[in-house]
Order: structure tokens, then sequence, then C-alpha cells
């Protein structure tokens, strides 16, 4: 009787004829002379509104506190992490229908498509959570689903020092940059922590200032009074009206920003943000995905060349626009600030690295070679 009894809820809300479920289901177990106590009300309540609004029998998990990303690679495989690394998660989801019907939901909720003419999706759900799903036979082994969920607020720079992801004095450096409206470069792997750095960073901009923010998807929230949001959309089902990241940051310029925040520069949108930083837009900042701090000049060619800029352009621009660089490490569970450094056009056509504080393991430091030149720039009016 429990399933006729969700089932006739589900169709109450969905004609409209009701909003509040609980009621709802009062009346729906009356009709059918089952009575049910408080606290199984409650579970068919949160059952029906997952199943409604939300990720169906993946929404306790998103609400796992700490939880970040919630994985299914099949009926039976689902993965969560909680900050502390991947663990398997005892779910049964059914069966490969029933987990392609939700990947389908989860996307037409978003207002994206999901089917066989479009087996792959990256979108926001209007909860905040990230979407990305891919259907068969892009999936060989059936539909995959990838949830990134977002904290429910942004932590700030004292909490993050808190939890030794960054140590206290590389807190005061990083303050310094941002006060000093230097521009700067976060990078790291998948799941470093970059968004979460980049979010107290901006919390830290004086209310004063007004900053125009870029993103694929709206990931960062910052505590800020004077924050816009910008967001590309893809084409239509016709090839047409796609709006990139290139295009936003050039529609950025007319905004009259303080700051300019790219999300994760990731293509030729480089060009774009680049010139925007070499023309009186200083202080702004973007994430870039790098495995070390060497590897960073390499990455900004490679993007560099995408938009077509040969490598004395990109050094040129890079050296002039980008001055800090503030890199990620997540190993043994943890994730914290390895590096702060500088960035350098030392020759032409050349892009160097100069560390300037280091940290082998969170919550310790060391200074090298380029902190001083680090401090001296922060010094300065």
């Amino acid at each position: 009787m429990k399933p006729k009894v969700v089932a006739r809820v589900r169709d109450e809300i969905i004609a409209g004829r009701g909003t509040a479920e609980p009621e709802l289901l009062n009346a729906a177990t009356r009709a059918s002379s089952n009575a049910i106590g408080a606290g199984e009300l409650r579970t068919l309540t949160r059952g029906v509104r997952a199943n409604l609004y939300g990720a169906g029998p993946l929404q306790r998990l998103i609400e796992l506190p700490g939880i970040t990303d919630v994985l299914v690679n099949g009926p039976n495989d689902v993965w969560i992490d909680r900050g502390s690394g991947l663990e398997r998660v005892d779910l049964d989801l059914g069966s490969e229908a029933q987990v392609r019907a939700l990947a389908v939901r989860l996307a037409a909720a978003a207002g994206r498509r999901l089917d066989d003419a479009e087996p792959a999706v990256d979108a926001r759900l209007a909860d905040g959570v990230r979407l990305h799903a891919v259907l068969p036979p892009l999936a060989p082994r059936g539909t995959t689903l990838s949830l990134r969920v977002p904290s429910p607020r942004p932590l700030s720079l004292q909490e993050l020092a808190a939890a030794n992801m960054v140590s206290p004095h590389m807190a005061q450096v990083l303050h310094a940059v941002i006060r000093s409206r230097i521009s700067f470069l976060i990078c790291g792997a998948t799941g470093t922590g970059k968004t979460t750095l980049l979010g107290a960073l901006l919390s830290l901009i004086s209310a004063k200032e007004r900053m125009v923010i870029i993103e694929e998807a709206q990931e960062l929230n910052p505590n800020h009074p004077h924050a816009v949001h910008l967001q590309t959309r893809i084409a239509n089902v016709e090839g047409a009206g796609e709006i990139g990241l290139s295009a936003l940051v050039r529609h950025s310029l007319r905004m009259r920003p303080d700051r300019i925040i790219l999300g994760e520069c990731r293509g030729p949108e480089i060009r774009e943000l680049l010139t925007a930083f070499n023309t009186g837009h200083e202080g702004g900042g973007t994430t870039l995905h790098a495995n070390t701090p060497a590897d960073v000049p390499a990455r900004i060619n490679a993007l560099g060349a995408l938009a077509g800029m040969d490598r004395y352009a990109i050094a040129a621009q890079t050296g002039s626009a980008l001055k800090v660089l503030v890199h990620l490490r997540h190993a043994n569970q943890r994730r914290w600030i390895s590096d702060i450094a500088l960035i350098e056009n030392p020759e032409p056509a050349e892009l160097r690295v100069v560390p300037a504080w280091q940290a082998a393991s969170p919550g310790t430091e060391c200074a090298r070679e380029g902190s001083r030149d680090l401090a001296s720039m922060l010094e300065a009016p």
C-alpha cells in the first residue's frame, strides 16, 4: 500500500492540488485505511520530496555533513567523498534503466537534454549541485553520474587555516596579496580545493569593490555584498546561441568591474583574461589544473596556443598580468597549500615559476628564494 500512497501524493503535487506533503500523505493514508506513525510519515515525506525535487535515492548522500562528491558508476556501485578520500556506499539504485532515468530527470531539472542524441551533460541543479552524467555507449558499462556538492556556505581563510589547509603565515601572505590588488593564479589537480580557496580569498576583497565572477556553472558564492555572476550558455539544438567564457570576459569589461574573476581557465579564454589583467583590471584571479607549480608554464603555453597566441606573446602577457601562483596539493587524504610562488618572464618566450613559500605537509612552511621579492611586492603601495 505504501507505494500507492507515495504515488498518489506525487500525482497530487504534480497536478498542483497541494504543496504541503505531510498533509497530503495523511490524507492519502486515511483514504487507503493504512495508518502510519510520525517517523514513517517523515520518511515518506523525504522520499516524496527527493523523488520530485531532489536527487532521488542519492539525496540523503548529498545532505551528509561535509560531503563534496557523490559518484555513481552503476546501480550497485556508489561512492562518496566527505573530504577524506573516496569511500564506497552500500546503496542499491535498482537497475541500469532506473539509474538512466534518474540522470535524465536531473538533467531535465537543470534545463538540459540527456538522451541518445546528447549522451553527456554538464549542468548545475537548482540547489547548486554540479551534475555530470554520461550515457551508454559513451559509458559502456552503464550510466555514470558525478555530483559535485557545494559547501553550504563559503569557508573563510581563517577556517581553512584552522583546518591546516593553509599555514598561519601563508594565510597572512594571501591576505596581503588580495589587499595589494595583485592578480593571482590558483592551481592544483582535480579535487584539491581550488574553488574553495578562491571563494575564501574573494571574501577578503573590500566591500567597496565590485567583482564580476565568470563561470561555466556557478560554484563560487563568496561572502561579499557586490559580486555579479556571469554564466556561459551552451548552443541550442540547432547549434546556435552559444556564449562562452571568452565572450563573457569581454562583456565583463563593460560592467565597471573592480576585479574580474574567472572560475577556471581551461581554453582560449586565457587571451581575453590576460588582456583584461593587462589593461587596468588588477587584482583579479583564476584557477588552472596543473599537477605541480613547475607544470604551470607549459599549461599556460598550451592554453595560449588554443587562442592562436605564440610563445612570445603568451610569456609577455602572462608575466605582466599574473604575479602570484598558489598551488594546492592532495595527499594522504589531506588538502593543503603546498606552494606560494612568483610567475616571472625573465627572457622572451620564457615563463618561470620562482618558489617563495613552501609547505611539505599541512601546517608547515619554509621560505624559498622568492620570498623577499614577494615581500617587497606586497609592501609596494
